[in-house]
């Protein structure tokens, strides 16, 4: 016998065995336990959403495609900071700032988004981005059907994530027209 006084498999009592032959019966039961699994989600009633032709409510707080915002009188709220390209976790984002002129004014502060895309096979929609602007410019819509086989088509420029005028703004670059206090940065325009 060894040291620990432990018996040996060959001097077991007779009283033993019903615990070998217990895992052998759950051996055998398993694949017959898991069967039951399947056979009773079979009869279950199955949810199928018909997605193309019936498109599926978003919550309101959905993070889909982004857009770039505008001021009620349609200059750009972007100022070109980068700080969206610095947040992005993956990478996703290229922002390149461009000077503003009093001729040729595209938002309210000294600088502008002059290029702005945003790659769509990279982003993992965190919304860190939009945390990360300060002038809340950037913002996440509720579209979320974003597939394509290109993945050239998959990248966004400006023009394809500036919101759409509304009426009453006009198309940038134009002078500043909320007047020249903080109202921009405020929304408080009169």
């Amino acid at each position: 016998m060894p040291e620990d006084n432990l018996p040996l498999p060959a001097e077991r009592e007779l009283g033993e065995p019903e615990t070998v032959e217990k895992g052998v019966l759950e051996t055998v039961l398993a694949p017959v336990k898991g069967f039951g699994l399947t056979f009773g989600q079979m009869f279950k009633k199955v949810n199928t959403e018909q997605y193309p032709e019936q498109k599926k409510v978003t919550a309101p707080r959905f993070h889909g495609r982004h857009v770039l915002n505008r001021h009620p009188d349609g200059l750009e709220k972007c100022v070109g900071c980068e700080l969206c390209a610095w947040a992005c976790p993956a990478d996703a984002i290229y922002v390149e700032g461009g000077d503003n002129t009093e001729s040729r004014r595209f938002s309210p502060g000294e600088r502008y988004g002059e290029t702005y895309q945003i790659n769509y096979a990279r982003c993992i929609f965190c919304g860190l981005c939009i945390e990360a602007c300060p002038t809340r410019s950037l913002t996440m819509s509720n579209e979320f059907e974003l597939a394509s086989d290109s993945r050239q088509i998959l990248i966004y420029t400006k023009e394809e994530l500036m919101a759409p005028l509304l009426p009453g703004m006009e198309a940038p670059p134009h002078p500043m027209r909320l007047g020249d206090t903080d109202a921009y940065y405020t929304g408080s325009a009169s």
